[in-house]
Formats: C-alpha cells, sequence, structure tokens
C-alpha cells in the first residue's frame, strides 16, 4: 500500500525534474533576451559588456575623454556609456538590391539595437522628448522620432533597464520589438535566423556575431570590406568571443559545399601569408607590435565538412590598446546641424546629441 501511494509522487517528482532539466536546456541554448527583442534581419550582433568587465578584460584603462557633446548628454541623463551600459544587441538590415538601377552611391544598411544598463528614465525620457519632432504613442510606450540626415532614428524606452532604437524606414520594427518586449520571456523567442544558428555559438561567449555574406554585384555590401574576395557565393558567418584565461575568436563560416569550404579556407590562408610577409617587412624597419604580433602568430584556418573555421588568441593588450583610442575614432564632427549621431554609431553616437 506505501509502495502504491508514494508511487504517484515519485512519477510526479521525475516528471517535474524533467521539464526543470528541459527549460534550463532550451534556456541555455536560447539567444540572450536583448537579442530575442531584434526584428527580423541579414546580421545579429551581441555584446555583454558586464561580464566582459567582470572579466577585467580590458585592465585599467586611462581615463576616457569627453567631448562637449557627450558630456552635456551625460548631465541631462546620468547614463555613461562606459560605465552604465551592461548590455547591447543590434540587427544589420541590408539595403535591398536593385537590379539595373544605377545609383550614385549604395543605399547604407538600416540598424535596430536593444540597449540594456543601468538608465534613468524620466532623466533620458525628458533628453529624447527635447531632441525629437514628435512622439508617438504605442501600447502605452512612448516612440521619439528623431530626424537624422533624411531618415528617422525611432527611440523606446522599453522598461527600467532598457531602451530599444531602430533608423529602419518602416515604424512597425520599432513596433515589433515592443510588443516582443511586452510578452512572457520565452526561448524560442526572437527571428528565425537567429534562432536557427545561435546553437552554433559556443557556451558562455561574450561577444557574439551571426550575418549572412551575399556577394553579388547588384547587392552592395553594408560593410567596409569588400567579402565577394572571399566569398565568391553566399554563406553565414558565426563569430564568437570567450574568455577562457586568454580571450579565444572563433568564426566559422558555413558554405554551401565541402568544396566551397576548403576552397575559403584556402583563400583565407592566403590572405594569411601576406600578413605575415608584411609583419616580416616592419620587423626588419623596427618591429611589429608584440600583440598583433601574437595574434597573427595565433591564426589557424582549416576546413570540415561544409565550414571553414578560423580560430586565434587575442591578446588583452591588443584589446586595451583598441579600447584606448576608441574614443577619439568617435569623437563627434564639430559641424552642424546639431542633431542625434548616424545610427550606424548609436551607442557612442548619442554622445553627439544636444
Amino acid at each position: 500500500m506505501r509502495i502504491r501511494r508514494s508511487l504517484p509522487i515519485l512519477l510526479a517528482v521525475v516528471a517535474l525534474a524533467a521539464v526543470l532539466t528541459l527549460v534550463v536546456q532550451l534556456r541555455k541554448h536560447a539567444p540572450p533576451e536583448a537579442a530575442r527583442l531584434l526584428p527580423s534581419a541579414d546580421a545579429f550582433v551581441y555584446v555583454n559588456l558586464q561580464w566582459m568587465r567582470r572579466a577585467s578584460l580590458a585592465g585599467q584603462l586611462p581615463p576616457v575623454s569627453h567631448d562637449p557633446d557627450y558630456e552635456q548628454f551625460i548631465q541631462a541623463t546620468g547614463f555613461q556609456f562606459e560605465r552604465d551600459l551592461d548590455e547591447t544587441a543590434f540587427a544589420v538590415h541590408y539595403p535591398a538590391a536593385k537590379r539595373g538601377a544605377k545609383s550614385p552611391a549604395p543605399e547604407e544598411a538600416r540598424f535596430s539595437e536593444v540597449f540594456v544598463g543601468r538608465i534613468q528614465g524620466e532623466r533620458l525620457s525628458a533628453y529624447l522628448r527635447k531632441i525629437s519632432t514628435s512622439v508617438d504613442s504605442y501600447r502605452a510606450v512612448d516612440i521619439y522620432n528623431i530626424p537624422l540626415e533624411g531618415r528617422t532614428l525611432r527611440v523606446a524606452i522599453l522598461g527600467v533597464d532598457t531602451v530599444a532604437a531602430s533608423n529602419h524606414g518602416d515604424p512597425q520594427v520599432i513596433r515589433g520589438i515592443i510588443d516582443r518586449s511586452r510578452k512572457l520571456a520565452s526561448p524560442f523567442g526572437g527571428p528565425a535566423f537567429l534562432r536557427q544558428y545561435y546553437k552554433e555559438v559556443p557556451f558562455a561567449s561574450l561577444a557574439w556575431s551571426i550575418f549572412r555574406v551575399q556577394p553579388s554585384a547588384e547587392q552592395p555590401s553594408p560593410g567596409p570590406m569588400d567579402l565577394s574576395l572571399l566569398f565568391p557565393k553566399p554563406a553565414v558567418v558565426v563569430a564568437s568571443l570567450r574568455y577562457l584565461g586568454a580571450v579565444h575568436l572563433r568564426a566559422e563560416a558555413y558554405t554551401g559545399s565541402e568544396a566551397d569550404a576548403q576552397h575559403l579556407a584556402e583563400q583565407v590562408n592566403t590572405f594569411l601569408s601576406i600578413f605575415h610577409a608584411a609583419e616580416a617587412s616592419v620587423s626588419e624597419n623596427g618591429g611589429p607590435d608584440p600583440d598583433v604580433k601574437q595574434f597573427l602568430d595565433s591564426l589557424k584556418v582549416n576546413a570540415s565538412q561544409d565550414r571553414a573555421v578560423l580560430s586565434a588568441i587575442v591578446p588583452q593588450g591588443l584589446i586595451r590598446k583598441a579600447l584606448a583610442e576608441s574614443p577619439s575614432q568617435l569623437a563627434p564632427q564639430t559641424s552642424p546641424p546639431p542633431s542625434p549621431p548616424p545610427a550606424s554609431t548609436e551607442t557612442g553616437g548619442k554622445r553627439r546629441h544636444k
């Protein structure tokens, strides 16, 4: 009789344990919530600055010089990016291909972002209202419309620690982010392309990127580099940074076949040979940067089935130098008009708001 009475309890405990295990596994393989709020796009980038600070990846950096506009932003909102931003997730919308169209300049990519950090909602709201030309209300959330070089940057405060922005031409994009933020967090949420490849991101990555490579004569490259030199055919690249006592970089390119992966690996190795030759030339003229040399020496490329894999160890000294130089690179131009910055650098660009 005791066994019969305890059996249902035992089965219930086992079932509960199975459900909890399933939930934990799903959450482990689900993109971070900031990324799941993003709309469908061609590329995604995520950076966990909070864990980077805890890992002391940048070490002790010199004090950051604040330009006058950024200082005004700090005084108005109380928000300092290098101190208060914990997570950021970007969605990149590639420009549409225009077959047969002869445009003097290619269209630029559009961006949607989610920022998570320590914000003071009332002060930030007052600041956004001041620089916007109009404010829309959607599901009890204010959407601030900020004119920006012929387009509109839409910004919405989603919660006590989350802000979303988008310069996509369709106002439904920012509204979709608001809709997703009002639903219960689900490991099944987020864009299909992101969910499909996020499982390839190594566990505990501090930063990662998933993006399509679409080489085409009709489709201008959304970035500064023409990837058609390396990718003659479409592919998907998953890149990540992990801290395992050292910073490990890994990038996997998913090609259409084993032959394409082998060709890509050979092309990358050719480029690396050129870099090493240039490094040897610099060594003869005074010596290369030791951190750059260590990074280049650690680079390895190989092909495995339908993917080409690049791995390297990034010296922390190289990260410190990059971060120490970034404030000057993000410094605003001293030319009018007093409008918000380009959306491609919203994180640093908000330093230019007046």
